[in-house]
């Protein structure tokens, strides 16, 4: 899956979602081979990764900008990933949980590389654009604007834009993978659109 799809789904405000959203299906599908793992299928293993690698890279990437580290850093993830199969019981899909241990991976990273987190484009943008985001992002030939805006996000906006717009988890779901009240989501999430709007006015002039 491409970090930037050239017809993302934009979420509705409440990302509530659909008690029937074919993604349930998957979800039984990502249980069943996490119980194969953790009877130690590597052949579980293999499809798991094939499933969750490009997701779990374009979020990585996404928080530390740096292709090289965040190609090293899915090992890691997915390594982490197979130790913990056992632990996992269903409290949340498996979705979520993967994502978790992708986040607090990446905060390890940083922590441990003393990076400093980029400034936030919408402390400088507080101007709301009549550019309609939905339109934009639906236009393929947008997608390396898209992508410069995104850049210009802090992590933590960035973070929240790629697993809402590319992932279509609720805001509920993104806080449990930030460990965030969902209040504080949402407001990441009004923020971030404003400052992409302003920026992406502002480039594709």
């Amino acid at each position: 899956m491409s970090p930037l799809p050239g017809t993302p789904h934009l979420p509705s405000e409440s990302l509530t979602g659909s008690s029937k959203h074919p993604r349930e299906d998957q979800e039984t599908k990502y249980h069943a081979l996490l119980q194969q793992m953790a009877q130690g299928s590597e052949a579980a293993l293999t499809e798991f990764y094939r499933v969750f690698e490009s997701r779990i890279y374009a979020f990585v990437k996404i928080r530390l900008n740096d292709s090289h580290e965040a190609a090293d850093l899915l090992n890691d993830i997915m390594w982490e990933v197979w130790r913990s199969a056992k632990k996992f019981e269903g409290r949340s899909r498996v979705t979520t949980w993967v994502f978790g241990i992708a986040h607090h991976k990446v905060i390890d990273r940083i922590r441990s590389k003393g990076k400093h987190q980029m400034e936030p484009l919408e402390s400088i943008v507080d101007q709301e654009s009549d550019c309609n985001l939905d339109d934009i992002l639906g236009q393929k030939q947008l997608e390396s604007h898209i992508q410069h805006c995104m850049e210009k996000l802090s992590p933590d906006h960035r973070q929240t834009v790629q697993l809402a717009f590319f992932e279509d988890l609720s805001y509920r779901e993104i806080g449990e993978i930030a460990g965030s009240p969902e209040g504080t989501i949402k407001a990441r999430m009004f923020h971030a659109k404003q400052a992409l709007k302003r920026c992406l006015a502002r480039v594709i002039r």
